[in-house]
């Protein structure tokens, strides 16, 4: 059994991405042949990690070079404590474009022989394996019913979420994801007296082989899809300005945009979920940033209707920023590995409405002449291009501004905008150079192309 081909997805809802991906201007524009072939690409690289490991550099407090030398004497490091049956050549390579990027190649899929004795992973966790994490003990639903701490398993994943926890074995829809050595016994995984914790097994022949970076240098280094970075470096903050993060947890651009400045300014971070709040301020505090201020707040609430309101946290009075990061919560259909979504398209269509109240406060929340960018780690057009039709013909004061850097592709076709509105757009789209990710290019030249599905849009207020 290789790794699943396609992603697993309700139909209703390969449907509807199918007439996104299918859609009349895209037809018009490369033929039905083309649009098909993308479309069955995307379906099949979602399933895959991107060929590299993105690392953001804590650039603020080292220089690059001096933080890839670190980060290879950890790697090494924990390679020659690793139990792994096979070592790798370690590479770190910058990123050509992006200043604080360090790149780690990604090898796989391997050759790797599956074994009788199997345990069975969410399909959360089976992604994260395919990303170079071990299984953490309450990822494990299913394992052998005499399994011991030091028995080598293959792991597979389960794709439609219908293993039953505890079972000792599972014939339905899964996918293999590697062998490790399994570091508990059953009846530790699956005590009744209290949720297991810790590595439950720890990976030793993963499909795809990737350095774990739990602890690694976590004050130089933080691990990050490279389309998120970019975003940070398209809001472009500058020392001494004052920026919202509407929906921030777990604050990785929140901390990249404080680093930016070079923690000269103030960055508020909302989030509406109260226990992520204190992972932002945790991540602030790793880094040594002190210009993050972090409050639990429903960004859509975040508009102050009291002119004279004094008080440092939400909600703020109108025209409050210089810049607002919308990085919006979505669909997430662009993430990768992904091998299976079991949302129906009623909650995959559902995000629509909440983004645009999301919009309407950071519009009343940025200063005139101030920047806002809008992102989602969607694949779709009425998460992404569809929005900013909407946006800009809801908002006159907003006007779509060339971004820096722009290593993606232009916006996708069908949602009405012209062809200069679409080049100011960027869309990252694995599905474009699939084949080519595939082939043996060099990693430098492939890791622009090769990521997650991802948007960014940047608007200026007149």
């Amino acid at each position: 059994m290789s790794l699943c081909p396609r992603i697993s997805l309700k139909p209703e809802v390969t449907e509807y991405l199918k007439s996104v991906f299918l859609n009349k201007e895209v037809l018009a524009a490369v033929g039905h042949q083309e649009a098909e072939s993308r479309f069955q690409k995307l379906l099949t690289c979602l399933t895959h990690p991107p060929s590299y490991t993105c690392v953001r550099a804590s650039t603020h407090l080292a220089s690059l070079d001096e933080i890839k030398h670190k980060l290879g004497e950890e790697l090494r490091n924990q390679q020659m404590c690793s139990s792994s049956a096979e070592q790798v050549s370690l590479q770190i390579l910058p990123h050509p474009q992006i200043p604080d990027v360090l790149l780690l190649p990604v090898y796989g899929p391997r050759s790797v022989k599956q074994l009788v004795s199997e345990v069975v992973v969410g399909a959360q966790c089976g992604s994260a394996v395919l990303r170079g994490a071990h299984v953490f003990a309450p990822g494990i639903i299913a394992s052998p019913k005499y399994m011991k701490a030091g028995d080598v398993v293959s792991v597979f994943s389960d794709l439609e979420g219908k293993c039953t926890r505890g079972a000792t074995s599972f014939q339905g829809k899964r996918v293999f994801v590697g062998n490790g050595v399994a570091e508990m016994d059953r009846s530790s995984i699956f005590c009744k007296n209290e949720p297991p914790k810790g590595i439950g097994v720890r990976m030793v022949e993963p499909l795809y082989q990737s350095p774990p970076f739990d602890g690694v240098l976590p004050n130089l280094v933080f691990l990050q899809n490279l389309p998120s970075v970019v975003a940070g470096h398209v809001l472009g903050p500058r020392p001494g300005e004052r920026i919202l993060d509407m929906c921030a947890a777990p604050g990785g651009k929140t901390c990249h945009i404080a680093a930016l400045m070079g923690d000269q300014g103030e960055v508020v971070a909302l989030d509406r979920i109260r226990n992520k709040i204190d992972r932002i301020n945790q991540n602030a505090q790793i880094l040594n940033l002190r210009s993050i201020k972090a409050f639990h707040f429903n960004s859509t609430r975040a508009v102050s209707t009291d002119p004279t309101q004094k008080t440092e946290g939400p909600p703020f009075p109108p025209e409050s920023f210089d810049r607002v990061l919308l990085d919006a919560p979505c669909s997430g259909l662009g993430q990768r590995p992904n091998m299976a979504n079991t949302w129906s398209l009623k909650e995959i269509c559902s995000y629509q409405p909440l983004q645009r109240k999301l919009f309407h406060a950071a519009v009343r929340l940025l200063k005139r002449g101030g920047v806002l960018v809008y992102s989602t780690c969607t694949v779709t057009l009425a998460e992404n291009e569809e929005q900013v039709a909407w946006a800009l013909d809801t908002f006159p004061c907003l006007r779509l501004q060339p971004q820096e850097p722009h290593i993606g592709a232009e916006g996708m076709l069908g949602a009405g905008l012209s062809p200069e509105q679409l080049r100011l757009l960027q869309r990252f789209r694995p599905e474009l150079s699939w084949d080519e990710t595939e082939m043996t290019a060099p990693l430098p030249c492939r890791a622009s192309r090769d990521t997650i599905g991802f948007f960014i849009a940047k608007f200026l207020k007149n």
